[in-house]
């Protein structure tokens, strides 16, 4: 099974649904009671089973996240792969950035990555700095697409009206539960401005799966003979210019979550849940637009 891939109109392309990292050798810092060995062997099988897109950060783990993918990825043809990092956002001043993905190269062992993310805000350095480092990055080749993370629709459009290139992507919190993409008009923004949205944590706990799975997930996933995960991801990705990120390290729900782009419930089935699905909050509970 190949990984679909989701196309813009200006060119840019990426896979539908990636392999998330965050948490593999740690949090922030890296745990050190964890060599990564099963968080490789997770993104090995992964790339095996088909995926193609592995999305990872410099802040995650302390940057061992990125030792991970590195070591994941050293055994296949690197131009199969499309790999997201991000720069954290006390490295946001244009030399800090430049120096970032320097290390984040390194890490990865590689020498380019396709999407390069802003991974948060920080209204200490003036954001037209920060664009004027990726842009730098980006016709020097060692990134091939320039994106952002957790951007409102309003410091979207600056970082737009500064950057000298296209941005590819805002990377947010959005899920069944979690509808702050949709109410603060960034779901719309990027559909409209030819822009990639990529769902973070498209599977989360409370209100969502688990103990409290709303029994509207628990009945379409018996009419359609999937997993409650599965439909979870099936709607994210039924929408235009919407690819998804979930993380696993369990080989069963890897395949599991790769079914979930190569087939897609009816029309009146996803209204429904768009509709009707309980506990819905129009700000993320993990971390807010700004």
């Amino acid at each position: 099974m190949n990984d679909p891939v989701k196309r813009l109109k200006h060119g840019f392309a990426m896979p539908a649904i990636g392999l998330g990292t965050w948490q593999m050798g740690g949090r922030e810092t890296r745990n050190p009671a964890d060599n990564g060995d099963r968080s490789v062997q997770a993104l090995m099988e992964g790339l095996r089973m088909g995926y193609t897109h592995i999305d990872t950060a410099e802040m995650y783990a302390g940057g061992f996240a990125e030792e991970i993918v590195g070591r994941a990825i050293a055994d296949f043809r690197r131009d199969r792969i499309f790999l997201t990092t991000k720069v954290w956002k006390t490295h946001l001043k244009y030399d800090e950035v430049l120096r970032a993905a320097e290390g984040s190269l390194k890490r990865l062992g590689t020498d380019y990555v396709d999407l390069y993310l802003i991974h948060q805000v920080n209204d200490e350095v003036p954001l037209e700095e920060t664009m004027r480092a990726m842009n730098r990055l980006q016709s020097e080749g060692v990134v091939r697409n320039i994106g952002v993370s957790n951007f409102s629709v309003e410091r979207l459009k600056r970082a737009q009206a500064y950057s000298e290139t296209p941005i590819a992507a805002n990377q947010v919190h959005y899920n069944l539960k979690v509808r702050e993409a949709e109410c603060s008009g960034m779901l719309e923004y990027c559909q409209e401005n030819d822009l990639m949205l990529i769902a973070w944590r498209p599977l989360q706990k409370g209100g969502m799966l688990g103990d409290e799975m709303p029994k509207i997930l628990l009945d379409l996933a018996a009419d359609y003979g999937k997993t409650p995960s599965e439909i979870a991801l099936s709607w994210l990705l039924m929408q235009k210019n919407v690819v998804t990120i979930p993380m696993s390290q369990n080989p069963r729900h890897l395949k599991r979550n790769l079914e979930a782009a190569s087939w897609s419930m009816s029309q009146e089935d996803f209204l429904r849940l768009k509709k009707e699905y309980p506990f819905q909050l129009s700000v993320s509970d993990a971390l807010p637009l700004a």
